[in-house]
């Protein structure tokens, strides 16, 4: 008996943007190291169905891409799956050519077969050659008519280690609309809905999904498989954390796959997921990829690692950020073949399995940020990986209109890295953490961002307290935080028309056209960053009545700029207006202070909180603690 580890997907949406994720049309040459386009044959229209596409007459289509291509080194490297066979049913005359390629993304044919009429072709292909990368693909040529490729798959006749099924957790917050969408397209897909024993939607807004159109007529097509929750905003890490108990609970589940709610969701990932999971030799967790919903073929990254000097999360290496599929397919993407080892996987979607929740116990109670890096690298010192998968993806709102570093989150973003730093930072106080973290507040106090760096100082005060008050002070840090915006000014957003609205004496900056310039580095930042420090602590507050100097675009305010000035208008990252950043020597002088003294004495406690915090984990991560919460404590 053979079992689908991976199905053949096409795109119904008739978006041609999102092509490139599932076929590639097109001709390549190499010009240097830069792959170039020759020619576009690519074309919605010859997308027949979810599973069926047509090759036209003396076409060639290569199935090596995102969604369609076998991640062969993965496979190898982590299930008891030593073979799979790759199946396609087609129409019409025409020539297929499977192809594998090494870790340096050379490709080398392996099998090739002409068909005519319906025929229906099996291709065994072995998982024993691909320890460092490399992938399956196949090609379909159209000969003197079109060919239809009907349906394809990937199947193993392995048995899988694991038969469980999967839950899912959502977590939302007034995202009712995007929620609904999502469990329709679950509700659509019935080889999902067979592989799903619950979903469980953790529902902490004021919009509640369930009065949103459509909730009544999708929730009863779902039936007892979903389980909408409601409590209070607890932030990421709560809601997922109740889904997590409440997985501990289910008998029938093996697996969680957590969901952010503000995404557009590819069923078939999920599937392949689960069947990952199944087939691993011990348990992994099962990270998805992340494409930007507004700009579809661009991916947020492939695998993701804390570098542990600075104990930063980020990319493995800078060329996997915002991949654009557009302009380099699978084919044409060398590092894409090798395979790459993650530390996390963010929770936009992130599949567990039960084992590892009951081992290593819920999420910190921070709210946000961190909570899915401290999860992976908590799950490593266990003994349990984390394996992004390709082909495994959804699409989510991007950050990159917006600035989470100065809003309300910026005290998670430092308090919650800190922390992540206690637990699991080897490096004696901390590395380069306490250095980095204090590097990013003079550069927001440089640019007259006092509220931002105000939240990182409490944000190490609440370090500082110990972890005993994560759990009681869950649902009130965040309201806290927004609050705080009141005492400074620079957070007002003056939208279009507003009569009040600044404007700069100097005009608008000139808008950046060409590659964004690089600031000063090395010795020179040391120089240009003490230079700039005396400046604005001997600098004088303007007065209340002085117009801005300068109004700059949001991509164009670059960080070793704004500091010459002391009084600036900036467009708020998200577009929606322009924010005034003014000198405040008071608060700058404030802020430095505080910011160095909290930042020497975390290096000076560093040890005795690393002991106090690691010893505090197992009863924070725990389901007993986490129930108190969910109740009000």
């Amino acid at each position: 008996m053979s079992t689908t580890l991976q199905n053949l997907v096409l795109p119904t949406s008739q978006d041609p943007d999102v092509l490139p994720l599932y076929t590639d049309s097109e001709v390549w040459t190499q010009v240097g190291d830069q792959p170039v386009r020759l020619t576009n044959n690519a074309s919605i229209d010859n997308v027949l169905s979810r599973s069926s596409a047509r090759v036209r007459s003396g076409s060639r289509v290569s199935f090596a891409s995102y969604f369609n291509a076998f991640p062969a080194a993965y496979w190898q490297r982590w299930t008891v799956v030593n073979s799979v066979r790759l199946t396609l049913r087609t129409a019409g005359p025409g020539t297929i050519i499977v192809y594998r390629s090494n870790a340096n993304g050379v490709p080398q044919r392996v099998d090739s077969r002409e068909v005519s009429g319906l025929a229906e072709s099996d291709f065994e292909l072995p998982l024993t050659s691909f320890t460092d990368g490399g992938w399956y693909w196949f090609d379909l040529i159209a000969s003197t008519e079109d060919m239809i490729l009907e349906a394809g798959s990937w199947t193993t006749h392995a048995e899988p280690v694991l038969g469980g099924k999967l839950s899912l957790g959502m977590t939302t917050y007034n995202k009712p609309d995007y929620c609904v969408t999502t469990l329709a397209n679950i509700a659509d897909s019935p080889a999902l809905l067979d592989g799903i024993d619950r979903i469980f939607l953790i529902d902490q807004g004021t919009q509640k999904v369930r009065d949103e159109p459509g909730f009544a007529e999708v929730a009863a097509r779902l039936g007892e498989h979903l389980e909408v929750i409601e409590q209070g905003n607890l932030g990421g890490s709560g809601g997922f954390s109740r889904s997590m108990a409440e997985t501990l609970e289910r008998d029938d589940s093996d697996f969680l796959l957590l969901l952010d709610d503000d995404i557009e969701f590819e069923t078939e990932s999920a599937l392949r997921a689960l069947q990952f999971g199944r087939f691993s030799r011990e348990p992994v967790i099962v990270g998805g990829h992340m494409f930007d919903l507004l700009n579809k073929p661009v991916m947020h990254a492939w695998a993701e690692v804390v570098s542990p000097e600075p104990f930063m999360w980020g990319p493995s290496f800078e060329e996997q950020h915002r991949h654009d599929f557009r302009k380099q397919n699978l084919r044409q993407t060398k590092w894409m073949h090798a395979r790459l080892d993650s530390d996390y996987n963010g929770w936009w979607m992130c599949m567990i399995p039960k084992r590892v929740i009951a081992e290593i116990g819920l999420s910190l109670p921070v709210f946000i940020k961190w909570d899915d890096a401290e999860y992976g690298l908590r799950a490593k010192a266990a003994g349990y990986r984390t394996v992004s998968l390709p082909g495994v993806a959804l699409w989510h709102v991007s950050w990159l209109d917006k600035d989470d570093s100065q809003d309300w989150q910026a005290f998670f973003h430092t308090r919650n890295r800190i922390i992540a730093g206690l637990l699991h930072s080897d490096h004696p106080k901390s590395g380069r953490l306490l250095q980095n973290s204090g590097r990013q507040d003079i550069k927001k106090l440089l640019n007259m961002q006092y509220y931002a760096t105000q939240l990182a100082v409490d944000g190490m005060r609440a370090v500082l307290r110990g972890p005993n008050s994560l759990h009681a002070d869950i649902a009130s840090d965040m309201p806290a935080a927004r609050a705080r915006a009141t005492e400074f000014p620079e957070t007002r957003v003056y939208r279009a028309g507003d009569p009040e609205t600044p404007v700069a004496v100097g005009g608008r900056a000139l808008p950046e056209l060409a590659e964004k310039p690089k600031g000063p580095t090395g010795a020179r930042l040391a120089q240009f960053t003490a230079r700039m420090v005396a400046v604005h602590w001997r600098r004088s507050t303007p007065p209340a009545t002085e117009q801005p100097q300068l109004e700059y675009a949001k991509q164009g305010a670059h960080w070793w700029q704004i500091p010459h000035h002391s009084n600036v208008v900036v467009g708020a990252a998200d577009g929606s207006g322009k924010m005034w950043y003014r000198h405040d020597r008071q608060k700058f002088r404030r802020l430095l202070r505080e910011s160095r003294q909290l930042s020497s004495e975390l290096a000076k406690n560093w040890d005795r909180l690393s002991a106090e915090y690691r010893r505090a984990l197992p009863t924070l991560t725990s389901v007993d603690e986490w129930r108190k919460t969910f109740e009000g404590r």
